[in-house]
Protein backbone atom coordinates (compact mmCIF):
# COMPACT_ATOMS: atom_id res chain seq x y z
CA UNK A 1 0.00 0.00 0.00
CA UNK A 2 1.47 2.93 -1.10
CA UNK A 3 0.31 7.06 0.11
CA UNK A 4 -2.81 6.34 0.59
CA UNK A 5 -4.85 7.92 -2.98
CA UNK A 6 -7.87 9.33 -0.65
CA UNK A 7 -5.55 11.37 1.15
CA UNK A 8 -2.98 11.96 -1.43
CA UNK A 9 -7.07 13.63 -2.68
CA UNK A 10 -7.41 15.52 -0.51
CA UNK A 11 -4.05 16.38 0.62
CA UNK A 12 -4.65 20.17 -0.90
CA UNK A 13 -7.57 20.70 1.99
CA UNK A 14 -5.73 19.05 4.91
CA UNK A 15 -2.83 21.70 4.15
CA UNK A 16 -5.27 24.24 4.27
CA UNK A 17 -6.48 23.16 7.93
CA UNK A 18 -2.55 23.42 8.35
CA UNK A 19 -1.99 26.84 7.29
CA UNK A 20 -4.83 27.93 9.20
CA UNK A 21 -3.29 26.54 12.39
CA UNK A 22 0.06 28.20 11.33
CA UNK A 23 -1.63 31.83 10.65
CA UNK A 24 -3.05 31.52 14.38
CA UNK A 25 -0.47 29.87 16.61
CA UNK A 26 -0.96 29.08 20.56
CA UNK A 27 1.44 28.66 22.82
CA UNK A 28 1.52 25.91 25.89
CA UNK A 29 -2.00 25.06 27.58
CA UNK A 30 -3.66 28.79 25.88
CA UNK A 31 -4.56 26.74 22.60
CA UNK A 32 -8.40 27.47 22.95
CA UNK A 33 -8.53 28.48 19.15
CA UNK A 34 -6.66 25.56 18.34
CA UNK A 35 -8.44 23.12 20.70
CA UNK A 36 -11.86 24.11 19.94
CA UNK A 37 -10.98 23.89 15.87
CA UNK A 38 -9.61 20.17 15.96
CA UNK A 39 -12.23 19.08 18.47
CA UNK A 40 -15.05 20.95 16.02
CA UNK A 41 -13.51 18.63 12.99
CA UNK A 42 -13.31 15.29 14.66
CA UNK A 43 -17.02 16.02 15.80
CA UNK A 44 -17.60 16.82 11.74
CA UNK A 45 -15.97 13.72 10.51
CA UNK A 46 -18.37 11.38 12.73
CA UNK A 47 -15.49 10.50 15.26
CA UNK A 48 -17.70 8.32 18.14
CA UNK A 49 -16.22 10.37 21.08
CA UNK A 50 -14.46 13.67 20.95
CA UNK A 51 -13.32 14.87 24.46
CA UNK A 52 -11.69 17.66 25.28
CA UNK A 53 -9.90 19.24 28.32
CA UNK A 54 -8.04 16.70 29.12
CA UNK A 55 -4.47 17.95 30.59
CA UNK A 56 -6.14 21.38 30.38
CA UNK A 57 -6.78 21.82 26.34
CA UNK A 58 -6.09 18.41 24.99
CA UNK A 59 -8.50 16.77 22.73
CA UNK A 60 -8.88 12.89 22.21
CA UNK A 61 -11.13 11.44 19.48
CA UNK A 62 -12.05 7.72 19.17
CA UNK A 63 -12.99 5.97 16.22
CA UNK A 64 -14.26 2.45 16.58
CA UNK A 65 -13.96 -0.17 13.97
CA UNK A 66 -16.46 -2.95 11.91
CA UNK A 67 -14.99 -4.92 15.05
CA UNK A 68 -13.77 -5.46 18.78
CA UNK A 69 -10.67 -5.42 19.71
CA UNK A 70 -7.87 -3.33 21.76
CA UNK A 71 -7.22 0.31 21.51
CA UNK A 72 -4.14 1.74 19.89
CA UNK A 73 -3.20 5.36 20.66
CA UNK A 74 -2.04 8.25 17.91
CA UNK A 75 -0.51 11.34 19.11
CA UNK A 76 0.16 14.81 17.83
CA UNK A 77 1.33 18.04 19.46
CA UNK A 78 -0.86 21.31 18.76
CA UNK A 79 1.58 24.14 20.86
CA UNK A 80 3.65 26.54 18.95
CA UNK A 81 6.26 28.82 20.09
CA UNK A 82 7.24 32.19 21.35
CA UNK A 83 9.28 33.25 18.19
CA UNK A 84 8.54 36.21 15.58
CA UNK A 85 8.33 34.63 12.50
CA UNK A 86 10.36 35.65 9.27
CA UNK A 87 9.58 33.06 6.87
CA UNK A 88 7.26 36.03 4.46
CA UNK A 89 4.75 32.97 3.87
CA UNK A 90 0.92 34.18 3.33
CA UNK A 91 -0.01 32.58 5.71
CA UNK A 92 2.36 33.68 8.44
CA UNK A 93 1.50 33.90 11.81
CA UNK A 94 -0.83 36.87 12.43
CA UNK A 95 0.08 37.21 16.32
CA UNK A 96 4.30 38.87 16.40
CA UNK A 97 5.92 36.78 18.58
CA UNK A 98 4.29 33.95 18.15
CA UNK A 99 4.83 31.23 15.50
CA UNK A 100 4.49 26.79 14.45
CA UNK A 101 8.41 26.90 14.30
CA UNK A 102 8.54 22.97 15.17
CA UNK A 103 5.89 21.72 13.00
CA UNK A 104 2.65 20.83 14.90
CA UNK A 105 0.47 22.65 12.69
CA UNK A 106 1.51 20.05 10.08
CA UNK A 107 1.31 17.10 12.66
CA UNK A 108 -2.19 18.00 13.99
CA UNK A 109 -3.23 18.40 10.63
CA UNK A 110 -2.13 15.11 9.49
CA UNK A 111 -3.41 13.16 12.48
CA UNK A 112 -6.84 14.95 11.76
CA UNK A 113 -6.31 13.92 8.08
CA UNK A 114 -6.31 10.73 9.26
CA UNK A 115 -8.86 10.68 11.76
CA UNK A 116 -11.17 11.58 8.61
CA UNK A 117 -10.33 8.42 6.79
CA UNK A 118 -10.75 6.01 10.04
CA UNK A 119 -13.84 7.89 10.48
CA UNK A 120 -14.69 6.76 6.85
CA UNK A 121 -13.72 3.70 6.42
CA UNK A 122 -13.42 2.02 10.06
CA UNK A 123 -11.41 -0.76 7.90
CA UNK A 124 -10.28 -1.84 11.13
CA UNK A 125 -11.20 -4.17 14.44
CA UNK A 126 -10.56 -2.33 17.47
CA UNK A 127 -10.59 1.72 18.80
CA UNK A 128 -8.29 3.97 17.15
CA UNK A 129 -7.28 6.75 20.05
CA UNK A 130 -6.52 9.78 18.52
CA UNK A 131 -4.84 12.15 21.06
CA UNK A 132 -3.91 16.15 20.21
CA UNK A 133 -1.92 17.16 22.99
CA UNK A 134 -1.12 20.68 24.41
CA UNK A 135 2.11 22.17 25.62
CA UNK A 136 4.83 19.95 24.10
CA UNK A 137 7.31 22.92 23.94
CA UNK A 138 8.38 22.95 27.60
CA UNK A 139 4.82 22.33 29.72
CA UNK A 140 5.19 18.72 29.55
CA UNK A 141 1.78 18.35 28.53
CA UNK A 142 1.81 14.31 27.48
CA UNK A 143 2.86 14.05 31.42
CA UNK A 144 -0.35 16.25 32.05
CA UNK A 145 -2.97 13.89 30.16
CA UNK A 146 -1.52 11.36 31.79
CA UNK A 147 -1.90 12.57 35.11
CA UNK A 148 -5.51 13.87 33.91
CA UNK A 149 -6.73 10.34 33.34
CA UNK A 150 -5.47 9.83 29.78
CA UNK A 151 -4.43 5.70 29.83
CA UNK A 152 -6.82 5.20 32.84
CA UNK A 153 -9.80 6.36 30.54
CA UNK A 154 -8.49 4.97 27.06
CA UNK A 155 -6.11 2.18 28.38
CA UNK A 156 -4.31 1.93 24.62
CA UNK A 157 -2.22 -1.11 24.06
CA UNK A 158 0.28 0.57 22.02
CA UNK A 159 1.04 4.75 21.42
CA UNK A 160 2.58 5.73 18.80
CA UNK A 161 4.09 9.52 17.83
CA UNK A 162 5.59 11.20 14.66
CA UNK A 163 7.59 14.74 14.58
CA UNK A 164 9.00 16.34 11.41
CA UNK A 165 12.62 16.37 10.60
CA UNK A 166 14.11 19.14 8.80
CA UNK A 167 17.20 17.54 6.39
CA UNK A 168 15.49 14.39 5.71
CA UNK A 169 14.16 14.47 2.26
CA UNK A 170 9.71 14.54 2.30
CA UNK A 171 9.11 10.94 1.76
CA UNK A 172 11.58 9.31 3.90
CA UNK A 173 10.96 7.74 7.42
CA UNK A 174 13.40 7.59 10.32
CA UNK A 175 13.50 5.62 13.84
CA UNK A 176 15.57 3.38 16.12
CA UNK A 177 15.06 1.08 18.82
CA UNK A 178 16.14 2.37 22.35
CA UNK A 179 16.89 6.06 23.28
CA UNK A 180 15.84 8.21 20.12
CA UNK A 181 15.77 11.86 21.86
CA UNK A 182 17.67 12.72 25.22
CA UNK A 183 16.58 13.82 28.39
CA UNK A 184 17.16 17.46 28.78
CA UNK A 185 17.73 18.67 32.76
CA UNK A 186 18.02 22.45 33.85
CA UNK A 187 21.31 23.29 35.79
CA UNK A 188 21.71 26.60 37.86
CA UNK A 189 24.95 26.90 40.15
CA UNK A 190 25.10 29.69 42.17
CA UNK A 191 29.14 30.60 43.36
CA UNK A 192 29.40 33.02 45.96
CA UNK A 193 32.61 34.39 46.83
CA UNK A 194 33.72 37.83 48.28
CA UNK A 195 33.21 41.41 46.38
CA UNK A 196 36.13 43.31 45.85
CA UNK A 197 37.19 46.59 43.62
CA UNK A 198 38.76 45.33 40.50
CA UNK A 199 41.94 46.49 41.09
CA UNK A 200 42.66 44.84 44.36
CA UNK A 201 41.32 40.87 43.25
CA UNK A 202 43.60 40.01 46.35
CA UNK A 203 41.20 41.27 48.64
CA UNK A 204 38.24 39.52 47.53
CA UNK A 205 37.30 35.92 46.10
CA UNK A 206 36.95 36.25 41.97
CA UNK A 207 33.50 34.30 41.30
CA UNK A 208 34.26 35.18 38.02
CA UNK A 209 37.48 33.43 38.03
CA UNK A 210 35.74 30.73 39.77
CA UNK A 211 32.86 30.48 37.36
CA UNK A 212 34.79 30.54 34.57
CA UNK A 213 37.05 27.17 35.92
CA UNK A 214 33.77 25.62 36.84
CA UNK A 215 32.34 26.27 33.18
CA UNK A 216 36.09 24.76 31.69
CA UNK A 217 35.88 21.48 34.55
CA UNK A 218 32.70 20.38 33.31
CA UNK A 219 33.09 19.91 30.05
CA UNK A 220 35.59 17.01 31.27
CA UNK A 221 32.39 15.38 32.45
CA UNK A 222 31.42 13.98 29.40
CA UNK A 223 35.13 13.17 28.21
CA UNK A 224 36.48 11.39 31.13
CA UNK A 225 33.74 10.54 33.15
CA UNK A 226 31.01 9.42 30.92
CA UNK A 227 31.64 5.70 28.79
CA UNK A 228 32.71 6.72 25.18
CA UNK A 229 29.85 4.37 23.73
CA UNK A 230 27.35 6.37 25.30
CA UNK A 231 26.03 10.06 24.33
CA UNK A 232 25.87 12.85 26.85
CA UNK A 233 25.99 16.97 26.66
CA UNK A 234 26.81 19.49 29.33
CA UNK A 235 26.26 23.09 28.34
CA UNK A 236 26.53 26.18 30.22
CA UNK A 237 24.66 28.97 28.36
CA UNK A 238 24.40 31.47 30.33
CA UNK A 239 26.54 33.07 33.01
CA UNK A 240 25.60 36.55 34.81
CA UNK A 241 27.61 37.88 37.15
CA UNK A 242 28.98 42.00 38.05
CA UNK A 243 27.20 45.27 37.00
CA UNK A 244 30.39 47.40 36.69
CA UNK A 245 33.91 46.91 34.83
CA UNK A 246 35.65 47.99 37.93
CA UNK A 247 33.90 45.96 40.96
CA UNK A 248 34.63 42.12 41.13
CA UNK A 249 30.79 40.66 42.32
CA UNK A 250 30.33 38.99 45.19
CA UNK A 251 28.34 35.96 43.42
CA UNK A 252 27.70 34.53 39.66
CA UNK A 253 24.72 32.61 38.39
CA UNK A 254 25.61 30.00 35.88
CA UNK A 255 22.84 28.08 34.09
CA UNK A 256 22.59 25.88 31.20
CA UNK A 257 21.51 22.03 30.50
CA UNK A 258 22.64 18.05 30.89
CA UNK A 259 21.02 15.75 28.48
CA UNK A 260 21.77 11.97 27.94
CA UNK A 261 20.19 8.92 25.98
CA UNK A 262 20.60 6.32 29.49
CA UNK A 263 19.31 7.13 32.58
CA UNK A 264 21.93 5.44 34.43
CA UNK A 265 24.05 8.41 32.92
CA UNK A 266 21.78 10.93 33.65
CA UNK A 267 22.00 10.10 37.38
CA UNK A 268 26.07 10.45 36.54
CA UNK A 269 25.88 13.54 35.55
CA UNK A 270 23.91 15.16 38.34
CA UNK A 271 26.15 13.80 40.95
CA UNK A 272 29.50 14.67 38.99
CA UNK A 273 28.21 18.44 37.78
CA UNK A 274 27.31 18.77 41.47
CA UNK A 275 30.64 17.43 41.97
CA UNK A 276 32.91 19.14 39.86
CA UNK A 277 31.37 22.51 40.71
CA UNK A 278 31.52 22.70 44.48
CA UNK A 279 35.30 21.31 44.44
CA UNK A 280 36.40 23.58 41.89
CA UNK A 281 34.55 26.43 43.77
CA UNK A 282 36.45 25.46 47.03
CA UNK A 283 39.75 25.05 45.73
CA UNK A 284 39.48 28.84 44.67
CA UNK A 285 37.97 29.82 47.62
CA UNK A 286 34.41 30.07 46.85
CA UNK A 287 31.22 27.98 47.34
CA UNK A 288 29.29 26.58 44.95
CA UNK A 289 25.28 25.86 45.41
CA UNK A 290 24.33 23.22 42.75
CA UNK A 291 20.56 22.90 41.27
CA UNK A 292 18.38 20.95 38.99
CA UNK A 293 15.17 20.96 37.43
CA UNK A 294 14.36 17.49 36.22
CA UNK A 295 13.08 18.17 32.43
CA UNK A 296 11.36 15.18 29.98
CA UNK A 297 12.75 12.05 30.43
CA UNK A 298 14.83 10.26 27.80
CA UNK A 299 12.65 9.35 24.88
CA UNK A 300 12.82 5.25 24.47
CA UNK A 301 11.34 3.83 21.92
CA UNK A 302 10.06 -0.34 22.01
CA UNK A 303 11.93 -2.29 20.05
CA UNK A 304 8.89 -4.39 18.80
CA UNK A 305 6.89 -1.36 17.64
CA UNK A 306 9.91 0.42 16.18
CA UNK A 307 10.54 -3.30 14.15
CA UNK A 308 6.47 -2.54 13.23
CA UNK A 309 6.32 1.22 11.97
CA UNK A 310 9.11 0.37 10.27
CA UNK A 311 7.01 -2.29 8.30
CA UNK A 312 3.83 0.55 7.87
CA UNK A 313 6.15 3.74 7.16
CA UNK A 314 7.63 0.91 4.47
CA UNK A 315 4.18 0.02 2.70
CA UNK A 316 3.71 3.69 2.87
CA UNK A 317 7.09 4.88 1.63
CA UNK A 318 8.91 2.51 0.42
CA UNK A 319 11.73 0.19 2.35
CA UNK A 320 14.47 1.93 0.73
CA UNK A 321 13.19 5.26 2.52
CA UNK A 322 12.80 4.01 5.92
CA UNK A 323 15.68 4.35 8.37
CA UNK A 324 15.17 1.88 11.34
CA UNK A 325 18.82 2.64 12.75
CA UNK A 326 18.39 6.42 12.21
CA UNK A 327 20.95 8.16 14.69
CA UNK A 328 19.35 9.64 17.86
CA UNK A 329 19.17 13.39 18.49
CA UNK A 330 19.85 15.08 22.07
CA UNK A 331 17.05 17.41 21.72
CA UNK A 332 14.12 16.39 24.16
CA UNK A 333 10.36 15.43 23.49
CA UNK A 334 7.33 14.73 26.32
CA UNK A 335 6.06 11.79 24.22
CA UNK A 336 8.93 9.93 26.28
CA UNK A 337 6.13 9.93 29.00
CA UNK A 338 3.96 8.13 26.92
CA UNK A 339 6.14 5.65 26.24
CA UNK A 340 7.07 5.29 29.96
CA UNK A 341 3.71 3.78 30.35
CA UNK A 342 2.66 2.50 27.34
CA UNK A 343 4.62 0.17 24.85
CA UNK A 344 5.29 2.18 21.97
CA UNK A 345 7.48 4.02 18.72
CA UNK A 346 8.52 7.62 18.17
CA UNK A 347 9.37 8.38 14.58
CA UNK A 348 10.64 11.14 12.52
CA UNK A 349 8.95 11.74 8.70
CA UNK A 350 10.94 13.76 6.17
CA UNK A 351 10.39 17.70 6.30
CA UNK A 352 12.98 18.00 3.43
CA UNK A 353 15.52 21.33 3.01
CA UNK A 354 13.81 23.30 5.40
CA UNK A 355 15.41 25.76 7.93
CA UNK A 356 16.06 23.71 11.31
CA UNK A 357 13.38 23.54 14.32
CA UNK A 358 12.94 26.55 16.01
CA UNK A 359 14.21 28.58 14.20
CA UNK A 360 12.23 32.16 12.52
CA UNK A 361 12.15 30.68 8.84
CA UNK A 362 11.13 27.71 9.63
CA UNK A 363 7.68 26.11 8.09
CA UNK A 364 6.28 22.54 7.54
CA UNK A 365 6.49 20.66 4.34
CA UNK A 366 2.86 20.46 3.11
CA UNK A 367 4.01 17.87 0.70
CA UNK A 368 4.95 15.42 3.75
CA UNK A 369 1.23 15.43 4.68
CA UNK A 370 -0.09 12.81 2.47
CA UNK A 371 3.14 10.27 3.92
CA UNK A 372 2.45 11.07 7.40
CA UNK A 373 -1.36 11.07 7.16
CA UNK A 374 -1.21 7.32 5.07
CA UNK A 375 1.56 6.24 7.71
CA UNK A 376 -1.71 6.68 10.67
CA UNK A 377 -4.42 5.21 8.34
CA UNK A 378 -1.84 2.65 7.91
CA UNK A 379 -0.72 1.89 11.25
CA UNK A 380 -4.08 1.48 12.41
CA UNK A 381 -5.42 -1.13 9.81
CA UNK A 382 -1.92 -2.98 10.88
CA UNK A 383 -2.46 -3.12 14.65
CA UNK A 384 -6.24 -3.67 14.11
CA UNK A 385 -6.72 -6.30 11.54
CA UNK A 386 -10.58 -6.81 10.36
CA UNK A 387 -11.71 -10.10 11.90
CA UNK A 388 -13.63 -12.41 9.46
Amino acid sequence: MPVNNHIAARADEIAAWRQDFHRNPELMYDLERTSAAVAEKLRAFGCDEVITGIGRTGVVGIVRGKGDGPLIGLRADMDALPILEKTGAAYASQTPGKMHACGHDGHTAMLLGAARHLAETRAFSGTAVLIFQPAEEGGAGAKAMIDDGLFARFPVREVYGMHNLPGLEVGRFAMRPGGIMASADHIEIVVDGRGAHAARPNQGVDVVLTGAAIVMALQQIVSRNVDPLEAAVVSIAMFHAGEADNVLPPSATLVGTARTLDQGVRVQLRERIRQVAEGVAAAYGATATVSFKEGYPVTSNHADQVAFAAEVASEVAGASEVDAAAPPLMAAEDFAYMLEEKPGAYIFIGNGPSAGLHHPQYDFADAAIPYGASYWVRLVERALPLTA
